[in-house]
């Protein structure tokens, strides 16, 4: 064990074993986690091992990791995983802990991100009767085929056609659909999954029904390969995309349709229908059917949400235990250098970050729970209003573009704070950055999910201004900006409570002032949009003038959400006695550093209207500086308290043992370019 670190670890002042419990949810799921991951690391095929990804090839990467996949059926069969939920092993609670566990992800991830989830919302019982057995025997291994060369966000204006063709014409018995690739834009592209492992896709296309009409867009399961040999179906041409920036184990596909017929009842019917002669009807479905599809969808905005944080937390455990070992420079009179860790600039660029990873893990457990919860009051016709449903929708579109834009920038930061070790395959930063880079793209645009969370909380800012009963908002995460909205719609100033740089370390006072921050850029952009209309604006010119702004606070709400379930997350979990004193104070230093790191970076913001004033600006840096030294000591007890294990880190660096430079050697002597001396 490297001295230094060991050292670090005997001055922290919390139990580090007691956060990682309740990151885990409890004792039992702790122990269970590391049972699971210690048969991955140690299963005797050796098929799991990451030592040499990184001189690997990305087809050689790919088909190892086809045979993971391969392997962890067969792991997950013997251990009996899957069978409290009649063999669907996706379904365990123990899959996506064994995900995580592999230290790297599967070209099959989509099969169940997003392919069994659409069968299980969109189609009738009849067809999931029909279809999941064979997802659950793995014979059906599917993908979700959307984006197109063309077009990606704009869904409306997808070009992929299935054309209704009758029996009488020519069709199959009961009839057919006609799946189209018309032009080279219509192309599907991007789908993962698509490229060489799925056999089925769930293939988003216009519905061009028996009278010509076209109905929009619809779901339709579409054969892509034999389920016998895997050899590609008539009429559908489909690849890997080619090398990417990163994620080279996904196949990445393209895919064009060329009059490939596939049944009528193979397109998803839960809420629509065409019958035999091509006739399209809606169907009469609950309220409540409706929304639980709906809900069920934007649970995949969540998982995104608490990854984001798992993601960060990884790099960061890697910078902070790099930092705590590297020394650089000498302190006055002293012989020996000084540890890394202990620069205040390095502080500032690493700790924030450090704070961020667990205050995501905190609101994002949060918008799972309400998902959930909803889902449940669903299921059971409790009541549950269109405002509600709305309102998860705004905050987690929210914090997906908050938290992955964020996440992504913090983990290149780490990489960078690593210095030129940090640009070494073998710190395992590089191909981390690279593969989570895709999550600002995926499941909506980071840049384009702001203008819904606008159009959501606009509604509230107009029910506010016209004096109408917001009492529907009472359930919603939304509610949290009543008090402040009605204050500044009503003309009342607020000012930040704070007088001294002791109060602005006080969390609620703080929470209040992103409040105001974010209710006050609310109005301001609904009134923004208001007066362009006014002064002879479209409102589609109005809405694309004030795009930048409507970002501006999207991001406001977004940290308003992670500052405040940071701090009653905290308290929650101390009442519930999962945290002790101590563990509740060190989380509490982070949410604070959290918070003043922010309000710093955006000071302008709480500046402009007077809510605070020049001297609370000066205070915030102040407090910065005071909670990085508060931090300083507990750092290295943080990083490890997540319990990433040296299997999935895959970092020389990051190294839980501390001997870096040992296994940065190691590393360099396994490249196949040394493997023959003199060398090509």
């Amino acid at each position: 064990m490297n001295a230094d670190l060991k050292r670090e670890r005997e001055g922290a002042t919390f139990n580090v074993e007691r956060i990682t419990n309740m990151l885990d949810g409890g004792k039992h799921k702790t122990e269970r986690r590391r049972f699971l991951e210690k048969v991955i690391a140690t299963d005797p095929s050796g098929v799991f091992c990451n030592d040499d990804v990184n001189y690997l090839h990305r087809t050689e990467r790919h088909i190892r990791a086809m045979a993971k996949h391969v392997r962890l059926v067969e792991v997950c069969r013997k251990l009996g995983i899957g069978d409290e939920c009649d063999g669907q092993i996706i379904m365990s609670e123990d899959f996506p802990v064994l995900l995580e566990a592999l230290g790297e992800d599967l070209p099959t991830a989509l099969h169940w991100v997003m392919f069994v989830p659409n069968i299980v919302t969109l189609c009738d019982d009849q067809q999931q009767a029909e279809w999941l057995p064979l997802v659950r025997d793995w014979k059906m291994i599917g993908c979700y085929a959307q984006t197109e060369l063309g077009h990606g966000s704009n869904v409306r204006a997808l070009e992929t056609t299935a054309t209704f063709l009758p029996e009488s014409k020519g069709g199959q018995p009961g009839g057919s659909w006609v799946i189209n690739s018309p032009t080279i834009t219509s192309a599907k592209f991007w789908p993962g999954t698509l490229g060489r492992t799925a056999n089925h896709a769930m293939v988003i296309a216009r519905l061009i029904d028996g009278d010509g009409v076209d109905r929009g867009i619809h779901n339709f399961l579409v054969q892509l390969r034999s389920m016998e040999d895997h050899s590609l179906l008539k009429g559908v041409d489909t690849g890997d995309i080619g090398p990417k920036i990163g994620y080279n184990v996904m196949d990445n596909g393209f895919a064009r349709f060329d009059n490939v017929v596939i049944p009528r009842r193979n397109m998803a019917m839960r809420f629509a229908e065409v019958d035999e002669d091509g006739k399209y009807k809606k169907k009469t479905v609950s309220d409540a059917a409706s929304k639980v599809a709906y809900i069920t969808m934007m649970q995949v905005r969540a998982m995104i949400v608490l990854g984001s944080g798992k993601a960060l937390a990884q790099a960061c455990t890697v910078v902070v235990r790099y930092s705590a070992i590297r020394r650089q420079g000498y302190a006055a009179g002293e012989s020996s250098e000084l540890q890394v860790l202990d620069y205040k600039q390095q502080q500032h660029r690493v700790f924030p970050l450090l704070a961020q990873a667990y205050c995501i893990f905190f609101t994002a457990q949060k918008v799972w729970n309400r998902l959930k919860a909803i889902e449940g009051k669903l299921i059971q016709n409790a009541p549950v209003n269109k405002v509600e449903v709305a309102d998860i929708h705004a905050s987690s579109s929210a914090l997906k573009s908050f938290c992955t834009m964020t996440a992504a920038d913090g983990i290149e930061e780490c990489r960078k704070a690593c210095g030129g070790h940090g640009f070494l395959a073998c710190s395992g930063l590089p191909d981390l950055f690279t593969s989570y880079l895709q999550n600002p793209t995926v499941e909506g645009d980071n840049h384009m999910l702001p203008q819904q969370v606008i159009k959501v909380l606009m509604k509230l800012v107009q029910a506010i201004h016209a004096g109408d009963n917001v009492d529907a908002y009472k359930p919603c995460t939304s509610y949290i900006l009543v008090p402040a909205l009605k204050k500044i719609i009503g003309g009342t100033k607020e000012k930040c409570s704070a007088a001294s740089a002791e109060d602005l370390c006080n969390l609620d006072v703080i929470v209040e002032a992103f409040k105001h921050r974010a209710a006050r850029l609310l109005v301001s952009v609904t009134k923004q949009i208001q007066v362009y209309i006014m002064n002879g604006r479209t409102p589609q010119e109005a809405w694309n003038q004030s795009l930048v702004d409507m970002a501006c606070t999207s991001r406001a709400y977004a940290l308003l959400l992670l500052i405040q379930n940071f701090s009653t997350g905290i308290a929650d979990e101390r009442k519930n006695s999962s945290l002790g004193d101590a563990e509740a104070s060190v989380l509490t230093d982070l949410a604070t550093l959290f918070a003043l790191y922010w309000m710093d970076k955006e000071i302008g913001d709480f500046l402009v209207d007077g809510y605070i004033t020049n001297k609370h600006a000066k205070w915030v840096k102040q407090n910065i500086l005071k909670y990085l030294d508060i931090i300083r000591p507990n750092a290295v007890a943080l990083v490890d308290a997540r319990d990433i294990s040296d299997f999935r880190l895959k970092s020389a660096l990051g190294r839980y043992d501390g001997n870096v430079y040992p296994y940065i050697m190691e590393a360099a002597r396994k490249d196949p370019l040394n493997a023959v001396d003199p060398g090509p």
